[in-house]
């Protein structure tokens, strides 16, 4: 059974079978190995085992100090989730300046975005090529039929038109069957590999600026406390400047 519809596929598809087979067999391999990889983050950065630090690092409103870091280190190199990497190798550097500091993250993260995405250009890629072939297939197929037609003694009948046609878009329907899936997942694959960055790339810039001496930084909250509080002041003190100024008439 499995060889005669090989057989039928191959009679339906002609000499580009082969071609669109291995992108269907690249395009499916790599969508395997991507979904598995997003699994696996997803339920690491999700796991509240894997997050206590966070929620530590979260609720200290203290400076940084060699017990804090220690302590935090020693939490963060028993993981592997993205986040934990990046902050151990953050901490592993705490007595380095803070620019450093900040241009090893940026290779890092770069790094990282790289892993995430690869295979991905070769999914757009497959993308693009798959409907390529299966118009080349067709193109082929009307070839070969005309070719057949011309042959022929009696008249052309509807039933040969339609016929030869149908086996002419074949390998058309089959490129865009490998295309469609490819190029989405690549899209949504790539999305998700540059929102995992970009998350983990704010956590670990406020884990550098807390390294720095800034107290009071919360990950969660949409301004740094530290910031708001001198904003408060300052404002604070133009406000009381202001109203010691009267008018003039």
């Amino acid at each position: 059974m499995p060889i005669t519809d090989f057989s039928t596929l191959q009679t339906q598809l002609g000499v580009l079978t082969w071609p669109l087979l291995l992108c269907a067999f690249l395009a499916l391999m790599i969508c395997l190995e991507r979904s598995a990889l997003f699994l696996h983050q997803t339920l690491l950065s999700i796991w509240p085992k894997k997050q206590a630090w966070v929620m530590s690092l979260r609720q200290s409103s203290s400076m940084a100090t060699t017990e804090n870091v220690s302590a935090l280190l020693t939490q963060t190199s028993a993981q592997q989730d993205l986040l934990a990497r990046g902050a151990t190798l953050l901490l592993k550097q705490v007595h380095q300046p803070k620019v450093l500091r900040e241009e090893l993250l940026s290779l890092w993260l770069n790094k990282q975005q790289r892993d995430l995405q690869a295979g991905l250009k070769v999914l757009q890629v497959i993308g693009i090529i798959s409907p390529l072939l299966g118009l080349l297939g067709t193109v082929l197929g009307l070839i070969d039929m005309f070719a057949q037609l011309g042959q022929s003694q009696g008249p052309v009948t509807p039933a040969q038109l339609s016929a030869g046609l149908g086996l002419a878009m074949n390998t058309t329907a089959a490129g865009l069957i490998i295309a469609v899936p490819a190029i989405t997942a690549a899209h949504l694959f790539g999305i998700w590999a540059q929102g995992q960055c970009l998350r983990a790339g704010h956590v670990l810039n406020q884990l550098n600026l807390w390294l720095a001496g800034i107290e009071d930084i919360s990950i969660d909250s949409n301004q740094y406390q530290a910031f708001s509080q001198v904003s408060s002041t300052e404002q604070k003190s133009a406000f009381n400047s202001h109203s010691q100024i009267e008018p003039q008439t």
